[in-house]
Formats: C-alpha cells, sequence, structure tokens
C-alpha cells in the first residue's frame, strides 16, 4: 500500500470518530443531583451521629463532628449529593441504622430525606 493510499484511508475514519463522539456526547445526559439531608432530633447523641456518617458516608470523625454540629444548630445537615439512586439508597440506610445505643430512650434510626438540588 503507497502512502497516499494509507493517508487517504486515514483522513475518513477520523472524521467518521470525531462525528462519533460528538453524537455520544450529545446524547449523554447527566442525572440531575440530589441531596441526603439529615434531620435533628433530641434522641441521638453526637457520637452516633459521627459514627454513622463514617460508617455509611466514609467521612473522617471530624467531618462527622462538624457535620452533627450543624445538625444540632441548624436542624438539619447535607451529608451527600449525588445521584437520586444512590440518594435514595443512602436515606434508606440512615433509616436503618438502629437506635442509638448511648440514649435510654432512643426508639430507633434518625430521619433523613432527599431533595433535588436546585439549579
Amino acid at each position: 500500500m503507497s502512502d497516499q493510499t494509507a493517508t487517504a484511508t486515514a483522513e475518513p475514519l477520523e472524521e467518521t470518530t470525531a462525528a462519533r463522539r460528538e453524537q455520544t456526547a450529545q446524547k449523554t445526559k447527566r442525572q440531575p443531583p440530589y441531596h441526603v439531608i439529615l434531620w435533628n432530633d433530641n434522641d441521638h447523641s453526637y457520637e452516633y451521629v459521627i459514627k454513622l456518617l463514617m460508617e455509611l458516608f466514609g467521612h473522617p470523625p471530624e467531618k462527622g463532628f462538624l457535620m452533627a454540629q450543624e445538625v444540632d444548630t441548624q436542624g438539619r445537615v447535607i451529608v451527600l449529593t449525588t445521584t437520586r439512586e444512590h440518594a435514595e439508597l443512602k436515606r434508606d440506610q440512615i433509616h436503618a441504622y438502629g437506635k442509638d445505643a448511648l440514649i435510654a430512650g432512643c426508639k430507633g434510626s434518625m430521619s433523613a430525606t432527599i431533595e433535588p438540588v436546585e439549579q
């Protein structure tokens, strides 16, 4: 095969590949993000909240403490922003986490909701 034939063959291939990438980029749409919100109550200790955030979200203890403070003082804290499906999973994991063993009157898990991020 001559150099001219190889060059002539490569150019349409590159154009086709570029066109396919552009079509794929146009078809790919990002899912809208959702916040996972943890709500305050008087039935859970800081230790419980910090442990929950470490185990379910991988937050370090320092960040867990700051989030525990925020939920305590502000009434709520955003613990994660992610896709709707993942947010629903994390909300359900919070609800299934169980009661706080350090609080005698604790009846169950903390409350969490999800909401779409305003854009």
